[in-house]
């Protein structure tokens, strides 16, 4: 796909992504993720042809213009939408794939000073909540989802959704709902809800003497702790 064409889908692509989308006369007054992606192209097509100062003056023109942050040498794919774009900033090694959705303040970032490949690779149809940062040479699996204001410094894998600081990361996924990034796990509230449960069976056993119905609770208890880490990765 040539850069003419590149730009037009990242125009049409809106349309899909964004459910307050009228018209096409918005994207001129309501849409700076869309115009940072075409300042990127522009940069990006200057980058890859050996013009880097040129690129980087267009990618700080578009940088002042949208206040989104992307290094010309990024490699981005097709159907990428940035929604609200605010914050966003994609970093010169970060590969990012075909229909990946990035919202505001997220952060495609670098851990190291090294010159080679030291931010993430985003694969396709991955969803970054608001606020996250990906930080480091780590790769985030297709059809995954990073919950907002999550701080990611390993892999994820495909399916899978990765929460918190830092992130973790489980395998289960609602593949009915390709948006849906608020229904997340709360790894935190079942591991508490887990120890809790422990808690009580110990205290009633201490009481009671009863360590039939401890040791049957404690297998129920081990079972669910097995299926919570078998959860994740």
């Amino acid at each position: 796909m040539n850069l003419f064409q590149s730009i037009i889908q990242d125009f049409q692509t809106v349309k899909k992504g964004d459910p307050a989308f009228r018209s096409y006369w918005e994207i001129f007054l309501n849409y700076p993720g869309v115009w940072a992606l075409f300042w990127y192209r522009l940069s990006h097509a200057l980058h890859s042809i050996g013009l880097r100062t040129l690129a980087r003056w267009v990618s700080g023109l578009g940088q002042a213009l949208t206040f989104v942050d992307i290094h010309p040498g990024a490699q981005i794919g097709e159907g990428v939408f940035i929604d609200h774009a605010t914050g966003v900033v994609i970093g010169e090694t970060t590969i990012i794939g075909n229909n990946v959705m990035i919202y505001q303040q997220v952060t495609l970032g670098g851990v190291s000073l090294s010159k080679g490949k030291r931010h993430p690779t985003i694969e396709d149809n991955v969803i970054i909540g608001a606020g996250a940062k990906v930080l480091g040479n780590i790769t985030i699996g297709a059809n995954s989802k990073i919950g907002a204001n999550s701080v990611v410094i390993r892999d994820v894998p495909p399916n899978s959704t990765a929460v918190g600081v830092p992130a973790r990361v489980s395998n289960r996924i609602d593949g009915n709902a390709p948006l849906s990034h608020n229904i997340m796990p709360d790894i935190d509230r079942k591991l508490f809800e887990y120890l809790l449960k422990r808690i009580a069976v110990l205290e009633h056993t201490i009481k009671s003497g009863d360590k039939e119905t401890m040791e049957k609770e404690d297998e129920e208890l081990e079972g669910i702790y097995r299926n919570f880490i078998d959860s994740m990765t």
